[in-house]
């Protein structure tokens, strides 16, 4: 008899490849490229010594073996995740203020959160979200025992637990990326965000106009649903209804931006110590971030947004949000 061992992540994303019908969305959820959920998907069937998908199929469709597999893969995974909420100390009690921007409180944070109660039922965690200065701010005064934010200029420490892809997002349907001067959905002044959407239009060339002002994702998803503006979002933020413009559709590349994690200064409590942990785990990669149950896929978003720095110079001088 053969014997071998599977790594959870490897089983993690077959589970996702088979809910999700897309090694695309996969790579999307899990923080990984396409090409390593492919290599994982080969290694799978290597270790198994079975075909675990049809060869003719254009979609990931699983072969009777594969059904099997999944089967198995299920219940493994559900078990191992008991396993280590079972053994993540319990008996840990208190309450811990979380702050974030919306964009990662609704796309990033979840799943996670979901696993950590789990875990740790009786620590409450209050979700507080704003913009990145002001979260920074409030961290730096011990308002808010833990802070996961956008790097911005002129911040300093903090761990830098993941990175996000920017990307431009428009309305399925629309063609407002031709619009000529580009109607722009963004955060008020003093977010990344915004200041990367700007000084990219510029260097290409491209006139720009204020269409919407928003400190929340919500405002921003309501201009791009209705057609109404182009927006500049986190790849993990892309959902139905929406597409991304690529840069031969004239508009510049984006960069990824840093999110940092930080800790309120002075003693932590065993229960903050236990949420940071999590957070820095999941979101790093240490971990792979475990499959929300459920995702925002209608044109109403989940939650909101995240934060950017300030640019208010340019051929249409920016007006600051309410």
């Amino acid at each position: 008899m053969t014997f071998f061992s599977v790594d959870m992540r490897v089983l993690r994303s077959f589970v996702s490849v088979v809910e999700t019908g897309s090694i695309t969305e996969t790579a999307r959820r899990l923080g990984r490229t396409q090409p390593a959920i492919t290599l994982q998907m080969k290694r799978l069937e290597e270790l198994t010594g079975r075909v675990l998908f049809k060869e003719d199929s254009r979609k990931p469709v699983l072969t009777s073996e594969g059904d099997m597999v999944l089967t198995y893969a299920k219940s493994i995974l559900k078990m191992h995740d008991e396993l280590l909420a079972r053994l993540s100390s319990p008996d840990i009690e208190g309450h811990v203020i979380l702050g974030t921007p919306d964009l990662y409180a609704a796309y990033l944070l979840p799943s996670i959160l979901a696993l950590f109660r789990q875990a740790f039922p009786r620590i409450q965690v209050e979700l507080r979200c704003s913009l990145s200065t002001p979260l920074l701010g409030l961290v730096q005064k011990g308002e808010v025992d833990i802070a996961l934010v956008t790097r911005m200029p002129g911040f300093s420490g903090g761990e830098v637990v993941r990175q996000e892809q920017l990307i431009w997002v428009e309305g399925e349907g629309h063609d407002v990326h031709r619009h000529e001067p580009v109607p722009l959905a963004l955060l008020p002044p003093g977010n990344i965000y915004r200041d990367y959407a700007i000084e990219g239009l510029e260097r290409a060339g491209r006139k720009w106009r204020v269409a919407c002002v928003s400190e929340s994702v919500g405002g921003l998803q309501a201009a791009v649903f209705a057609g109404m503006a182009v927006t500049v979002l986190c790849k993990s933020a892309l959902v139905h209804g929406m597409r991304q413009i690529g840069i031969h559709e004239y508009f510049p590349p984006l960069p990824k931006v840093d999110l940092l994690l930080y800790r309120a200064s002075g003693p932590a409590t065993s229960a903050a110590m236990a949420l940071h942990d999590y957070l820095s785990r999941y979101l790093s990669g240490a971990e792979e971030i475990p499959l929300p149950e459920t995702r925002g896929t209608t044109g109403a978003t989940p939650l909101k947004l995240a934060p950017p720095p300030d640019p208010s110079t340019g051929p249409g001088k920016i007006r600051p949000a309410a």
